[in-house]
């Protein structure tokens, strides 16, 4: 027979652990005589386990933080555009490597036809310029990326043309 601590509430179920008013542990009844067995079926001879005093509460005297303070600085700051004005400046000019991406992406597709020698060449030569302006002025232009991907593709695509144009021309 079990028995809980807390309520005083008495069970005959060995396989119950709990108890079902409170959910305290059960354990098991000193006076009736009954031994607890262990894992491998003998009784066991050790203390019974002891159950805790619920946790305490710590930080009893902490207190919440204040609200966040509301923004004060309600003017605008002499680097935020006002009406009317353009936000042109803020951007970074890319037509050039824009223009050799293009270039670039239209020789691929026409590469069998001759396009790579059109259009490739032409790819290159614009973005290494591209490149070479976002280099030399980093604040006024920019897609450097942009420029060394179209002039990449431009010499491949040249190259290609080329090479299809001989092996055509021997045959």
């Amino acid at each position: 027979m079990k028995q809980c601590p807390r309520c005083g509430q008495i069970y005959t179920e060995d396989n119950l652990n709990f108890c079902l008013n409170d959910g305290e542990l059960l354990t098991y009844k000193q006076d009736s005589g009954a031994e607890r067995p262990n894992e491998r079926g003998f009784a066991d001879d050790s203390p019974p386990t002891l159950v805790l005093d619920p946790s305490r509460v710590t930080n009893q005297s902490w207190q919440s933080a204040p609200p966040p303070v509301p923004w004060q600085n309600q003017s605008p700051s002499p680097q935020a555009p006002t009406f009317g004005h353009s936000l042109q400046n803020a951007s970074r000019d890319q037509t050039l490597p824009t223009i050799s991406l293009v270039l670039g992406i239209l020789s691929c597709l026409t590469v069998c036809c001759a396009g790579g020698v059109l259009l490739g060449l032409p790819a290159a030569i614009v973005g290494y310029l591209g490149m070479k302006n976002a280099d030399t002025d980093p604040n006024r232009y920019g897609g450097r990326g942009l420029a060394i991907a179209g002039m990449v593709i431009g010499i491949v695509t040249f190259l290609a043309s080329v090479v299809l144009l001989l092996i055509g021309a021997i045959d």
